[in-house]
């Protein structure tokens, strides 16, 4: 499944997959503020990628929830990770947060000249955000950002299962129409 829409001279693409296995510029990596790379979609980065990209990520000692870092991305076909910590349920002011590491993360690539980045729905995994609300945030913050920056030039939202692959879709309808 996917899906293109164009937002001011800049491509959002909505598919169903791996998002592991994509040649993009950078891979998002739903990241905790430590940048340990545990489960879900830090786990399978961590054992595609190889050891590199966790020791970059011990040397960059951690960020803010809302905060991204980049590293190489050892043997994974993208160029790079950008680690974006996003908020867990319950801890508060989880909307913004969210829409912070989605900027941050945007603004990372326009920083490093990166014409291509690939996300995950953030925090919906461990962290227990629902997917209906993370789809409005991030769809609504990457509208924003193509607005301000017409950059960069393609972003992904690489979406595990058809159900999110869905709601994004439905989510990014609702924004451009």
């Amino acid at each position: 499944m996917q899906a293109e829409y164009i937002i001011n001279n800049c491509k959002l693409q909505l598919m169903e997959g791996d998002i592991t296995e994509l040649a993009v510029d950078a891979i998002v990596n739903a990241a905790n503020a430590q940048l340990i790379l545990g489960g879900g979609v830090a786990g399978a980065i961590k054992e595609k990628g190889g050891p590199s990209i966790q020791e970059e990520c011990r040397r960059a000692g951690g960020t803010f929830v809302g905060g991204a870092v980049i590293t190489g991305a050892g043997n994974l076909k993208a160029k790079h990770v950008i680690h974006a910590v996003g908020p867990r349920m319950g801890e508060g002011d989880e909307d913004s947060k969210l829409e912070n590491a989605t900027k941050n993360t945007l603004q990372l690539a326009v920083d490093n000249n990166l014409n291509s980045v690939a996300f995950p729905a953030i925090s919906t995994g461990i962290f227990g955000f629902p997917i209906e609300r993370c789809a409005t945030i991030m769809i609504r913050t990457t509208q924003k950002f193509f607005k301000k920056n017409k950059a960069p030039a393609l972003v992904i939202f690489c979406l595990w299962g058809e159900d999110n692959y869905r709601i994004f879709d439905k989510t990014v309808q609702e924004f451009i129409y």
